[in-house]
């Protein structure tokens, strides 16, 4: 039996966890149990995100590859030759008894024997699943959400807004942006028209900072840059971006608002190829749909994922509803597909409201779960990343050190790559999120996917944005967010490599 323990920073200091009552529950529960200890490992996790997808413990299978099983065919072994790993969060361990939800955990791993669970989707990567259409549907009815929260989403992120919103960076980056325009015109090489483009919109906060900012700036020096200032704002959800265009309603003359899927800006903004002098980008490559890969014993597996209710909840959901708890997932599948609005329109005995609806959506996001196993990736090459890039990006990173579970960040790629060509040649994309900037962040901690409201977050996988941007002939680097001390937040920077 091996155990890991991904959280070390909990094991010092004077509040450290005291992770020896457990690790003995765990090794007094796997000898007292049927499962082959030489087949078993042991994860323990400080699981950031108190809203997450996971139980407090659970099991993982970890299927054989075809050599595995060809091999324990030959020796007569069958199908025994499967593996698992026991994740363990320790933030939740001190409100759980611990030898229970092991002993429940291990006690049926092939999930052969009724758990209660109520599924909403088959085995499928990470990217695929469900808990994105919840995601995209948090965007598209975020003021429904609103209204029956009585808050709006912004409160639920760390500090109750962006890091993005801030003066001393805008008047930094408008600065820059001057010098640049300087000197192009000194050369007589300035487009009549200059072109900002913002993902990622928020409530438009950052944009009216910025805007009446370079106004300011452009009036005390004198530059006249604000007549030829195209600002473009693009976001997913259009609730949130008519919020945003009344924020910076004032600078209307400027601006286009325009909505469009983060993961392929260009479908939108083709017209804008080469020439964008700024991509500003803030907490939108960590909402983005993301596959995970593993590395175990020098062989790589593919994380797979389905989504379910827990028995409890889907009884309690079930109940209030009128029906049992096996039509609970065809009623959160329906909600998916067709919205809070429709659903309670076609559904009037079951919906006597509109807010009936949402507190259907509310519910199952609540009780929503992700069971997990790992699944062999024999063929990497084979893989693809995103649109134009295969799995063998990967490997570099995947091979920095021994075991390792890591985001392969599918849509922050694919945005990403669709993004660069937007940019004037002397353009730069600047995005701050929440960046993992060394592939050894992820061994010493859980980095997504947790609960933000009613959306989906990871954190990204720096490194890999990095390679990839390299290959294009781009300079990309990582700093902390230099106006505000101890975010998680970092900035990345990407330009045309001189």
């Amino acid at each position: 039996m091996i155990i890991e323990l991904r959280a070390t920073d909990k094991l010092r200091g004077p509040k450290a966890l005291d992770v020896g009552p457990i690790l003995a529950a765990v090794v007094q529960t796997a000898r007292d149990g049927s499962l082959d200890l030489a087949r078993l490992r042991v994860v323990c996790d400080w699981v950031q995100y108190k809203q997450n997808f996971r139980e407090s413990i659970d099991l993982r299978t970890i299927v054989p590859s075809a050599f595995e099983t060809a091999r324990a065919d030959r020796n007569g072994a069958g199908g025994t030759c499967a593996s698992y790993e026991l994740a363990i969060d320790l933030r939740r361990s001190g409100a759980i008894d611990v030898s229970a939800e092991l002993t429940r955990a291990l006690a049926d791993p092939d999930r052969s024997a009724p758990s209660g669970r109520q599924y909403l989707e088959d085995w499928g990567p990470g990217a695929a699943s469900c808990i994105w259409d919840f995601n995209a549907l948090y965007w598209k009815a975020l003021a429904l959400w609103e209204q029956a929260t009585g808050r709006g989403y912004e409160q639920a992120l760390p500090g109750g807004e962006s890091d993005a919103r801030n003066l001393a960076a805008a008047r930094e980056l408008i600065l820059k942006l001057f010098a640049i325009w300087d000197d192009l015109a000194a050369r007589r090489a300035l487009p009549e028209e200059l072109h900002i483009l913002e993902l990622g919109v928020g409530n438009g906060n950052q944009a009216r900072i910025w805007l009446d900012e370079f106004l300011r700036l452009d009036r005390e020096l004198g530059k006249d840059y604000y007549r030829r200032l195209h600002y473009l704002m693009g976001d997913y959800s259009p609730h949130v971006l008519e919020r945003a265009r009344a924020n910076v309603s004032h600078h209307a003359e400027r601006l286009s608002c325009l909505t469009l899927d983060a993961t392929r800006p260009s479908d939108t903004l083709g017209f804008l190829r080469y020439k964008a002098f700024l991509v500003y980008i803030s907490n939108v490559y960590d909402n983005l749909p993301t596959d995970e890969v593993v590395r175990l014993g020098g062989h790589l597996f593919h994380v797979q994922v389905r989504a379910y209710l827990p028995g409890p909840a889907a009884e309690r959901i079930g109940e209030g509803l009128g029906v049992p708890p096996d039509q609970v997932p065809g009623l959160v599948t329906r909600l998916l597909r067709l919205g809070p609005e429709v659903l309670a329109e076609a559904l009037p005995e079951r919906f006597s409201t509109l807010l009936a609806a949402v507190a259907l959506w509310r519910d199952a996001w609540e009780a929503l779960r992700l069971e997990e196993r790992y699944l062999p990736l024999e063929e990497l090459d084979a893989y693809e990343v995103a649109p134009g890039i295969g799995g063998e990006a990967l490997l570099p990173i995947l091979e920095t050190e021994g075991d390792t579970r890591m985001h392969v960040s599918n849509g922050a790629v694919a945005s990403f790559v669709d993004t660069l060509p937007l940019l004037h040649p002397l353009g730069v994309l600047l995005c701050h999120d929440l960046f993992v900037t060394d592939p050894h962040q992820y061994a010493g901690g859980f980095k997504g996917p947790g609960k933000y409201d009613g959306s989906v977050v990871n954190w990204v996988n720096g490194p890999l944005i990095q390679a990839i941007g390299g290959r294009r002939g781009f300079d990309v680097g990582f700093a902390p967010f230099a106006h505000r001390v101890g975010a998680n937040v970092m900035t990345l920077t990407a330009s045309v490599r001189e």
